[in-house]
């Protein structure tokens, strides 16, 4: 299992990271689109700044998708396309340590939907990433389950609104704030 020791030792030397969450059309990056872009910028101070965009994915929302998220196809009708968002995103972002659940996952759909945007030039993210499922699997040993709403649960953190990407960003900022804490108490 990857340790993530450097990225708890940079939080305590006051690094910069941003917690992040997309929202998609379905599991797939290269068929399936964003719908929603959730992030907040951290310290170990607390936040810095928040961001939250919902975007129109330019083909049908799924309606497994949407009982999910609870984003439907008439709340992203007349949104900003993906590629007017993805700027902002990339500003907030920049010269930060990124942090996900599931990284992979968020992190294949923010490199896809970057080489679409950008003509499948290779262009993709290039920040340090932090999964937040393999380093509480690793601090947190058997608590059973480690999908986000669970594992906050089992932390004692509350959700605001499951499955939105701001709110799942903001658990995945604070169950990273957890780790931190287990781990600093070991270093």
């Amino acid at each position: 299992m990857e340790s993530f020791d450097w990225a708890f030792k940079a939080y305590a030397e006051g690094a910069v990271f941003t917690a992040f969450d997309t929202e998609t059309t379905g599991l797939d990056p290269v068929k399936d689109r964003i719908v929603e872009l959730g992030a907040v910028k951290f310290d170990r101070n607390g936040p810095i700044s928040r961001y939250s965009a919902l975007t129109d994915p330019g083909i049908p929302m799924p309606a497994e998708a949407a009982r999910v998220n609870n984003i439907t196809g008439a709340m992203l009708a007349g949104k900003p396309p993906i590629e007017a968002v993805m700027p902002d995103f990339l500003r907030l972002t920049g010269g930060t340590i990124l942090v996900a659940h599931n990284a992979a996952f968020d992190c294949g759909f923010i490199n896809e939907s970057l080489a679409r945007i950008y003509g499948g030039r290779s262009r993709s993210l290039t920040n340090r990433v932090v999964d937040t499922v393999l380093a509480a699997k690793r601090l947190f040993p058997g608590l059973g389950r480690y999908n986000l709403q669970d594992l906050a649960a089992g932390l004692g953190i509350k959700a605001a609104e499951a499955h939105r990407a701001l709110d799942d960003a903001r658990l995945c900022m604070e169950i990273f704030v957890k780790c931190c804490d287990r781990s600093l108490l070991h270093l």
